[in-house]
């Protein structure tokens, strides 16, 4: 029998490492994480994923062929956290599937997120909500960060200004200070840079733990060309994609002789600084940095986000009971609980939408 309560959420973000999944209890005013799965992203998925952020060669068809895949890795993370929690679909209400970001422009009118939503009910079993960025960019809205307005359910303290830092390919903020809206939006590049130099380098998926960027020294010239990214400047609500930050681009602003690991280094210091400056200017000092994301494993940008920061309490999510791997998905899968309430999902605060909006579109089991 299906419980009104119980949701499952998937999240697969910018930084194409894989699909995170959990089993979400939302019986209580703080949602309970019954379990959770990860599923890696084979190497040649990611690349493939990765080729269509750009323009190429046969594009429709290559799309139409990676949503089918990922619907098969969605539904194999959804019946991995099924197992761990063990429930069977008969047990959910409702699965909320981001989809993998492939290409994000708002000002065109368009987010596009891979995915195959009925396919995913269909193997499921479970009804699927899905495209949940779009509505709010009908409404003239960014689509994008969507995650705050959960933040804002969960995490708000009326006696502390707390900001949410979620660090994937891109990073962006949540500030919850006491007496005011919640605000919202990207900073910048997050593990996205980090990552791809990272995988051209040293032949890995990331640099674990940043252990080769704390190897290197920062290169001021290049820092100072990186920072000059005009998107920094911009004033929210702002949300950015891979077509602002990618390889291609630090390729252009390199010096004609450095060391790798240096490169690295300057894109570790580029993360933090642009996250902290734009805290700074958008938000004011607030008590504590509340850390999410894979980034938050990156031990040396946690370190430089508390040196940049240091009359500010820098921690990870965990430190309120809400695992740092898990608040992505966990906040799909209270999308997905909203869309079929009716409830609006988006802070046109945050995102620039004319108000608020339902977000989602429903597949039947």
């Amino acid at each position: 029998m299906r419980q009104a309560s119980l949701f499952a959420g998937l999240m697969s973000g910018t930084s194409l490492d894989g699909v995170d999944a959990v089993i979400a209890d939302f019986a209580t005013p703080l949602p309970r994480v019954i379990s959770s799965a990860f599923v890696p992203y084979p190497a040649e998925l990611r690349e493939a994923l990765l080729a269509l952020n750009a323009a190429g060669h046969d594009e429709l068809r290559r799309a139409a062929e990676l949503s089918v895949r990922l619907a098969t890795l969605y539904a194999n993370a959804t019946r991995a956290a099924l197992e761990s929690a063990g429930f069977g679909a008969q047990h959910i209400t409702a699965v909320g599937c981001h989809g993998q970001t492939v290409r994000h422009q708002p000002a065109l009118g368009y987010s596009l997120q891979l995915n195959h939503p009925a396919l995913l009910a269909e193997r499921c079993g479970i009804t699927v909500i899905a495209d949940f960025r779009n509505r709010d960019i009908a409404a003239g809205g960014q689509g994008a960060p969507l995650v705050p307005a959960f933040h804002d359910r969960i995490l708000r303290n009326a006696a502390e200004h707390r900001v949410v830092l979620n660090v994937g390919g891109i990073s962006n903020i949540t500030d919850l200070a006491p007496g005011r809206s919640t605000r919202g939006f990207d900073t910048g590049p997050g593990n996205m840079l980090l990552d791809g130099w990272a995988a051209r380098h040293l032949g890995t998926p990331y640099d674990a733990g940043g252990q080769w960027a704390a190897q290197g020294r920062v290169l001021p010239d290049l820092l100072e060309a990186l920072l000059a990214h005009p998107f920094l400047a911009q004033a929210a609500p702002k949300s950015c994609g891979r077509e602002e930050f990618n390889l291609d681009w630090l390729d252009t602003l390199l010096p004609e002789s450095f060391a790798a690991v240096d490169v690295q280094a300057t894109l570790l210091e580029l993360t933090a600084r642009s996250i902290v400056e734009a805290t700074m200017r958008e938000c004011g000092l607030p008590d504590a940095l509340l850390v999410c994301g894979g980034g938050v494993h990156n031990a040396s940008l946690m370190m430089r986000l508390a040196a940049l920061a240091p009359s500010v309490r820098v921690a990870s999510t965990a430190e309120l009971g809400v695992s740092p791997d898990d608040l992505e998905a966990l906040a799909f899968a209270w999308l997905a609980q909203c869309c079929l309430a009716g409830i609006a999902g988006n802070l046109p605060e945050v995102t620039g939408a004319r108000g608020p909006r339902v977000l989602g579109a429903i597949y039947p089991a």
